[in-house]
């Protein structure tokens, strides 16, 4: 019999499309009839570990007119479920939305009004481990090895050691906080994929699931991914991870992975020594990264290098739709990574609107807002501010290019491709007879847009410059251009 290629199953079809706008619940907004739970700091104090400033549902369902307005079409929340952590990845109750962000009717109403807008939505699981408040583990700290649920987490030995620093169970990073589930366990599975379905026949449309990979198990994900498609077959599955992805991208676990890879490909070649810094380093990324060949290197080599990692992040055979992005939660802000090079900040941007998959904006980046490793990476949004900030040039040249993505479809379905050139870097997107390419003037000028092409003009650009007598414009250091070519397809 001849070989028979397995098939793979198509991915969403609307994911290409979205431009997805990251959402940290407690720190987004507060809404006007939002509930008066507790007492929270003032907006906008010092982010801590523990402390809450009372950002709800409501809030975010009042700041989605902002978010179209950059361009993102898609949302990705933060947990939701309730939690006693201000991020909320410490669960304790999956069914339940915390009642300091808002009601369950405040959760539908924001899924409707997004659907309404025509907008998508994503919802943060974690399903690794939990708190210490679910009930199920609660039991196990009330009733020792006569709990019903004792075989349901990764117990040494009884009585629990619950607080101090020598748990006596399986925790994740070996925090007591967050007991691991035993996902060996059938009736965890089962309680698990019941949360996956569940929130699904709430409307939303897939999951972003967190540490996917600690949960060791290929076929706890594959029937993840059956029970979740099975309630909606569109639903854009993606994890996060930070190694090589090809295990999960078979068809049949992620459709997509949070692509950190291409993302420390460029951050690390723009700003290549604040990127090997030890106290930058990401929460999740492995120390390895940091000693892949010197700064000088990275400076020398940059424009060779920074083609060739893209190229390996983005392989024309893996199966899926990468999950692109500067920053998130886990992240220092790149306004504060890279805030002595505001002008490669600006090609950061550029890059990111021009890489195949889909495209996730932090809250606030697109305002050049600050803010170091965890937990100040989660300042509060800051409305006080917004109509100056939103005349900046951060926000105006981004969504520029957000517009841009939406606009051509090259950007979104298009074949890729990147080369370097004199001493920059030139990208492409290809689809048909519609070309748009990216000439990055880094770490040195570009040469003149081609002659030989039929035809080819600017659509968008910064820091050029034309050459008297010479059709075209250099690109030079630390500018960008991107041109519309037409081919002869």
């Amino acid at each position: 019999m001849p070989n028979q290629q397995k098939s793979l199953p198509a991915s969403p079809g609307w994911v290409k499309d979205a431009v997805f706008y990251q959402v940290f619940p407690d720190r987004f907004r507060r809404g006007v009839s939002s509930p008066n739970l507790g007492v929270m700091e003032p907006w906008g104090a010092t982010p801590t570990t523990h402390n809450f400033m009372g950002g709800t549902l409501r809030g975010i369902l009042e700041g989605l007119d902002h978010i179209q307005e950059l361009g993102c079409n898609a949302l990705y929340l933060c947990p939701i479920f309730s939690s006693t952590a201000n991020h909320r990845y410490h669960t304790n109750d999956y069914f339940r939305i915390d009642p300091l962000l808002g009601s369950e009717q405040d959760f539908d109403d924001l899924v409707n009004e997004v659907h309404h807008r025509k907008m998508w939505i994503i919802l943060d699981g974690v399903f690794n481990h939990c708190s210490r408040g679910l009930y199920q583990f609660n039991s196990l700290l009330e009733l020792g090895e006569e709990s019903p649920f004792r075989d349901w987490f990764l117990v040494d030995s009884f009585p629990l050691r619950a607080y101090g620093d020598s748990p006596n169970y399986r925790c994740w990073w070996n925090l007591p906080a967050l007991p691991k589930f035993n996902t060996a366990n059938s009736q965890v599975r089962e309680f698990l994929w019941s949360v996956g379905e569940y929130w699904m026949k709430r409307g939303i449309n897939g999951w972003r699931l967190d540490v996917p990979n600690e949960i060791d198990d290929d076929r706890f994900w594959q029937e993840f991914r059956k029970r979740v498609k099975a309630v909606n077959e569109e639903a854009y599955i993606v994890g996060e991870i930070w190694s090589e992805p090809s295990r999960w991208l078979a068809g049949d676990q992620f459709d997509g992975v949070m692509n950190y890879e291409a993302r420390r490909a460029i951050l690390e070649t723009l700003f290549p020594d604040a990127m090997r810094r030890p106290e930058n380093l990401s929460t999740g990324e492995p120390e390895a990264v940091l000693h892949q060949g010197s700064a000088e290197y990275l400076q020398n080599q940059a424009a060779r290098k920074l083609c060739n990692d893209l190229l390996h992040a983005f392989p024309h055979d893996r199966y899926g739709i990468p999950f692109n992005l500067l920053g998130s939660h886990d992240n220092m802000r790149m306004a504060t990574l890279g805030k002595d090079w505001p002008e490669h900040q600006d090609l950061a941007w550029a890059l990111l609107c021009f890489l195949p998959g889909t495209v996730c904006i932090y809250q606030g980046d697109e305002l050049g807002q600050e803010g170091g490793k965890d937990p100040d990476n989660r300042r509060c949004f800051p409305w006080q501010n917004l109509v100056a900030l939103k005349k900046s040039a951060r926000f105006q040249g981004l969504a520029e290019l957000i517009a841009l993505r939406r606009r051509y479809a090259c950007l979104r379905h298009g074949s890729f491709g990147c080369r370097p050139d004199g001493n920059g870097v030139i990208l492409w997107r290809e689809l048909g007879s519609e070309r748009l390419e990216l000439r990055i003037g880094y770490p040195g000028q570009v040469g003149l847009a081609p002659s030989r092409e039929v035809v080819w003009d600017e659509i968008l650009s910064a820091r050029t410059e034309g050459i008297p007598g010479l059709a075209g414009r250099m690109v030079n250091p630390g500018g960008w251009q991107i041109i519309r070519v037409k081919t002869s397809k």
